[in-house]
């Protein structure tokens, strides 16, 4: 069994969320099998920062959907895109 790493872009709702706080409420989040190996940030525009967390799941895990479903239950984000994926 391999892993799969993605890198995935997660919109926050508001410039003035505490991105932090943020980033530990998806760790909280995953699903049984994935971590997170880090985390980026990336300026959007006007003040808005998106987080770039690299999420590595089980290959057999049905690849980033169950990730991505449980991101975008997360208070604060306002949406979820895989950005790249690829087998480690």
């Amino acid at each position: 069994m391999g892993k799969v790493a993605a890198k995935i872009k997660v919109m926050p709702n508001s410039p003035e969320l505490d991105l932090d706080n943020l980033e530990d409420a998806l760790e909280d989040s995953l699903p049984e099998g994935a971590k997170i190996k880090g985390f980026e940030r990336d300026d959007v525009a006007f003040g808005l920062v998106a987080l770039l967390p690299t999420v590595i799941v089980p290959d057999d895990a049905g690849g980033t959907e169950a990730v991505e479903e449980a991101f975008i239950e997360v208070d604060g984000v306002e949406s979820v895109s895989v950005e790249n994926v690829g087998r480690i």
